[in-house]
């Protein structure tokens, strides 16, 4: 019972720190945080949205990240708490941080307008383009999981008693097939989450700035463009900040839902089917046809054209180089004569009992014993019939 102890113990403290985080996200939305906690909080949060999608773009195949619903819960939630975190620094100071300051000053150029705009344009493409398309593939992949699990469990049973799977592993892949529909019947209703975390996201930008107006010019005294310029362009910065790792998230759950089980990570695979001599040549001779258009940049379509170029030839340089290592791998030589062929002939073993009181039949020391008969009779079936027994 000791060695058990201390993985009890572990499991416990993973626990207990699962349930702390949420505790503290809960926390967020309540107690007030300062600028340079918020600031960290954006940055925890830029991280765990890379680590997701590169984690997705690595897995073989979508089993293999089967807690990614529950992390996409977690994560909206974590968000969720920033944004208050953030639209409460807002209101409060007028200000919410260093990172946030340099979203807003950066990426819009220090104008509310443009930053307006391009806030959102995130949204349009994270909400209608990527979520949409998502969570119909997790739809329509769960239902067609659901529908074909009775068909792939009586294949199990079949197997099994067929003899090909034994009694685990047929357990084994009922699991997987368990887990399967689980999983994508969890990434449906998961997708409504990023979904929901976009309205929301519009919902809290437009509240910011009315009351960014309100506390502006009531309770500071600003004039409605100072407030418009202070506030609306801190709100337009805490969008991005917090909705660009949004955008990293769904690009995750969009590519995790339309994977199909492989072998191999996503990158080796886009690699080897885009890999196509004939395609990657065809798109350099239209770049540089293109670029010898009236009026059209040479350089940028020259470029594109050198590049596709270059790779249709390395593409066909490893053509010829797969022929050549299969020529020289050894050729395994097939049976040809009789006596070849006898020693790859599996016979079945038979095995009979005999009883204490026909122990003398199968005395060694008598010529005409049965296991000498069983011999002979086995040579007379060979060359009468032509079958080994």
């Amino acid at each position: 019972m000791t060695p058990s102890l201390p993985l009890r113990s572990l499991a416990t403290s993973k626990d207990a720190l699962m349930a702390l985080g949420i505790v503290l996200i809960i926390g967020m939305m309540i107690v007030p945080l300062p600028a340079m906690a918020l600031d960290l909080l954006i940055v925890i949060n830029l991280a765990i949205s890379l680590g997701v999608i590169l984690l997705t773009i690595n897995i073989s195949r979508p089993l293999d990240f089967s807690m990614f619903p529950t992390a996409l819960l977690l994560v909206t939630l974590f968000r969720l708490g920033i944004n208050v975190s953030a639209s409460r620094l807002i209101l409060l100071q007028g200000d919410a941080g260093k990172v946030i300051a340099t979203f807003g000053e950066l990426i819009v150029g220090g104008n509310y307008v443009i930053g307006i705009v391009v806030f959102l344009i995130l949204m349009i493409i994270q909400w209608v383009v990527i979520n949409s398309g998502a969570g119909r593939v997790a739809e329509v992949a769960a239902r067609f999981t659901l529908d074909a699990m009775p068909g792939k469990q009586m294949s199990i049973d079949a197997d099994m008693n067929a003899g090909l799977l034994t009694e685990a592993e047929a357990r084994i892949r009922r699991k997987e097939i368990q887990k399967e529909a689980n999983f994508y019947g969890a990434m449906d209703g998961a997708s409504k989450f990023v979904k929901g975390d976009a309205i929301a996201a519009v919902i809290v930008t437009v509240i910011n700035i009315l009351g960014g107006f309100v506390i502006g010019m009531v309770q500071r005294g600003l004039s409605l463009t100072e407030a418009l310029q202070s506030y609306t362009l801190v709100t337009v910065g805490a969008g991005l900040a917090i909705q660009i790792p949004a955008l990293l998230i769904s690009a995750a759950a969009g590519m995790l839902v339309t994977r199909s089980a492989s072998e191999t990570s996503l990158g080796d695979d886009m690699a080897g089917q885009f890999s196509n001599f004939n395609m990657l040549l065809t798109g350099a001779i239209i770049m540089g046809v293109l670029a010898l258009v009236p009026g059209m940049p040479k350089l940028p379509f020259l470029f594109v054209g050198a590049g596709l170029g270059s790779a249709a030839y390395f593409v066909r340089v490893g053509e010829k180089v797969r022929p050549e290592e299969t020529a020289q791998a050894p050729e395994k030589k097939e049976a040809e004569s009789p006596q070849e062929m006898m020693k790859n002939l599996v016979v079945d073993p038979m095995e009979v009992e005999v009883g204490y009181g026909l122990v003398p039949l199968v005395d060694e020391d008598k010529s005409d014993n049965l296991l000498r008969r069983v011999t002979a009779i086995r040579r007379q079936i060979m060359e009468e019939v032509g079958l080994v027994l």
